[in-house]
Parts: C-alpha cells; structure tokens; sequence
C-alpha cells in the first residue's frame, strides 16, 4: 500500500474537522429540549447511584491546586494530544497509520450524529439550584477562556454549549490511550495510554462539562467507529481505484514510431546492403544462357 503524503493527510484532516465545527454549530438545538435531556440524564444516574459528578465537581471547586490545572487539561489537551498521537503514527507506524486515523474520523462524524439528535445541556449550564458549578468560568481568571465552555474570551459564539453527549474529549483521549497502549515501545507509553483517557473522564465530569453517562457513550462512540472502520477502508479502496481507472481512460494514449533501421532504403532478393546487388558467378550466366 502506498504510504499517505502528509499534505493530503493534512488537508484530508482539515477539511473533516472544518466539517465537525459546522456541523456542531449547525445542529444546536433548543435550550428548553437540551436541559430537559440533561436533567433526565442526571435522574438516570442518581437512580443507580453512579452520579460521580456532584462529589468531583465540589472537589474541583473547593481546591484551586485541582480544579485549575483540571480546566487548562479540559480547554487545551484534546487539541494538542490527539495531533501529536497521529503524527507520531504517521512517522512511526506508517503502515498503522491509515486506519488508525479513519477510526478517529468515523468516530468523530458519528459524535456530530449524537449532537443532533440529542442535544444535551451540561451539568455547568443547568439552574444552579441543581448543586453544579462551572469551574471554568470559577476560575476564568488564570486562564484564556470565558465562561462559555473552553472557548476564548469572545468566541463563546463559536461553539455550541449543548454538544454534550457523547463527550468527545473522552472518545478521543480513549483513542490516543489505545495507540499509546498498542504501539508504544515503553512501559512509560503504555502508562500513559491508561493513565490518560481515565484523567480525562475524571476532568470533564470536576470541571461539571460532562455527565458520567457522556464519557460512556464516547466510548461507545469510539467502538462504533471501529466496527466501521473496515468498511470505510473498503470504501475508500474502491473509490481511490474508481478515479485511478478514469484518470487511465482519460489520459491519451502516445504510441511513438519505431525508427526505420534501413534509412528509407528498401532490399530486394539477393541484396545484402541497400542499393548493392550482389555479383553474379559465371555459372549463373552460363545457366542462365
């Protein structure tokens, strides 16, 4: 298989992730629908007793030395982690390289399907009387963003606020785990693959910007996305051999001429060289006689 050229990798990956940021502002839907489906989400998990948002949430808030790294983890660590893991694959693991990234861009294209159908508030934007605070904007103060998710100052405009389930920053922190985990060399690597989409599950529920059940289905997300993978690949295969027949058609055709070996000089029977004929013996004429 050929290997991918970095500035078609790099444009490929432009243009899905240009396509994702649309897409979310696009389908933002209403505020009264995304909290109610908050709120069901919340009751959900209160009902099994797996709410952890509450207790990490309170963490967060009452430890400065937690809840400020934990909010510069959450508005920077997804933009810089996940690019490095795919450029290192591409450099590294070449022939890994491919698939790993279109399970990440299957992925991703199936979270902005789960923004549209169900746009979901986050804990940090509901009625303060449901016991959440939003840390980020809590301590805007040390850090570029505002008090609309991790968007800088200004740019609230930019994102859509209720593109809370599935959590994507937990799908692809799973993702960069599991290449860390399956292609590092070190132990230090694969520590790391574990230790980093665990810390950003705990991350997006302190800082109150995820429930439990959206890192739940990020993950789920991140395992449809595999299953789809293959075919993917298949499709992609087929259409990249589609255009290569069509480019062949339509490219003409040069058949070039042979060079004539003899200078335009023609032999007949008997002849050795062009133009010489050979000389006849006594006993040619005499038979011919």
């Amino acid at each position: 298989m050929r290997k991918p050229r970095w500035w078609a990798e790099l444009a490929l990956l432009a243009v899905v992730y240009a396509a994702y940021t649309g897409g979310r502002l696009l389908v933002r839907g209403d505020e009264a629908s995304a909290v109610e489906h908050g709120l069901a989400i919340l009751r959900f998990e209160e009902l099994l007793g797996i709410d952890a948002e509450h207790p990490l949430n309170r963490l967060f808030t009452g430890v400065p030395a937690l809840g400020i790294p934990a909010d510069f983890a959450y508005a920077s660590l997804h933009y810089l982690v996940t690019p490095a893991i795919l450029v290192w694959l591409f450099r590294r693991r070449p022939t890994r390289y491919r698939a790993a990234r279109t399970w990440l861009m299957v992925s991703t294209l199936l979270g902005l399907v789960g923004f549209t159908l169900l746009p979901t508030c986050p804990p940090r934007l509901l009625d303060p009387a449901y016991g959440f605070t939003d840390t980020m904007a809590y301590f805007s103060a040390y850090g570029w963003w505002g008090g609309e998710a991790s968007a800088p100052r200004g740019l609230g405009g930019m994102t859509n606020q209720y593109a809370a389930m599935p959590s994507l920053h937990v799908g692809w922190a799973l993702w960069c785990g599991v290449m860390l985990w399956r292609y590092g060399r070190t132990p230090a690597a694969k520590a790391l693959g574990v230790a980093y989409p665990l810390l950003t599950t705990i991350v997006v529920m302190g800082t109150a910007n995820h429930y439990l059940l959206d890192a739940v289905a990020g993950a789920a997300v991140m395992g449809a996305g595999l299953l789809l993978t293959p075919y993917a690949l298949r499709l992609a295969g087929r259409v990249r051999g589609t255009a290569a027949v069509s480019r062949a058609a339509e490219t003409p055709r040069v058949v070039e001429a042979l060079p004539v070996v003899s200078g335009g000089c023609e032999t007949s029977a008997g002849e050795r060289i062009p133009g010489q004929r050979s000389v006849t013996t006594p006993a040619d004429d005499t038979y011919s006689r």
